[in-house]
């Protein structure tokens, strides 16, 4: 197997830098006409693999909309990243977790490791236990050739007074923001020899299209040669037109997420509506 960084270039360079959420809210359940129960996500999930395979690189399922529904749904989700993975998509597992010790260890494990019954490409996380908190989760996302994607910059407003507050531990450089400092710690092994090859490494950075960086003193710098994975695409008011005036030289680097903008065409409308979300941001890049 390549490294995580090696096969997302690859399916960049392939299919653009689309990432389609897989959001199966009882909202557009109903929308679809399915039923709110593990039958229904899983029908929801598998209709939009089967949309996007062949058009996007990437497919991001929000794992909470599965596991509201126990341990069926945990079923339809491994059948959906199933699907995925089988169809060419790179699966980034939207699960946020986030712990300390042998418990993150095991979150590693059941999202990452080979062989697991929910393995994914990728996973996000939280880093808000101490960036070091995540160290053996990068060390098996690299040893089992996976991603990662910690929350730096997240698109909620009221997430701004923690990431843009300064950090007072004696490694941190005066006057950094918890973000900057959360991106230069747990993005460090991007720099490794391991992965200086590829053009991007094993951990990426959530950072909301609608978040000011420079509001929290996330750097540029430290955001070198990391997948950047930006929500807010769409539905939340960024638009993909924007996306070199927003990401600036780091553009190359994003998976502009989208879901409810793609999702709400419908089950009949869903492959229209990712086509026409390709082609914007193919325009935008090339611009």
């Amino acid at each position: 197997m390549t490294s995580f960084g090696a096969r997302l270039a690859a399916a960049i360079d392939a299919r653009g830098q689309l990432c389609v959420g897989i959001d199966p809210h009882a909202g557009l359940l109903q929308e679809w006409g399915l039923d709110a129960a593990a039958s229904g996500v899983r029908e929801f999930g598998l209709r939009v693999v089967e949309a996007a395979a062949g058009r996007v690189g990437v497919v991001k399922p929000q794992v909470a909309f599965f596991e509201r529904y126990g341990s069926a749904g945990f079923a339809a989700l491994e059948e959906v990243i199933a699907a995925a993975r089988a169809g060419g998509l790179i699966v980034i597992a939207d699960a946020k977790r986030g712990d300390i010790g042998s418990t993150m260890d095991g979150y590693a494990q059941a999202w990452l490791a080979s062989g697991s019954p929910l393995e994914s490409d990728a996973v996000t996380i939280s880093p808000y236990l101490g960036p070091d908190s995540l160290a053996g989760t990068v060390g098996v996302a690299v040893r089992e050739e996976k991603g990662l994607f910690v929350l730096a910059a997240t698109s909620n407003p009221e997430a701004r007074g923690l990431q843009s507050a300064e950090v007072t531990v004696v490694d941190a450089e005066r006057g950094q923001t918890v973000a900057d400092w959360v991106a230069q710690r747990a993005g460090a092994v991007n720099s490794s020899v391991a992965v200086g090859e590829d053009r991007l490494g094993p951990v990426g950075f959530v950072v909301g299209a609608t978040v000011d960086r420079a509001e929290l003193g996330l750097t540029d710098e430290a955001l070198l040669r990391a997948p950047i994975l930006a929500p807010g695409f769409g539905a939340q008011g960024a638009r993909l037109e924007d996306i070199r005036i927003l990401f600036g030289p780091l553009a190359p680097q994003v998976l502009a997420s989208a879901s409810r903008s793609i999702l709400g065409a419908g089950p009949d409308g869903i492959a229209a509506a990712i086509d026409h979300h390709n082609s914007e941001l193919l325009d935008a890049l090339n611009a």
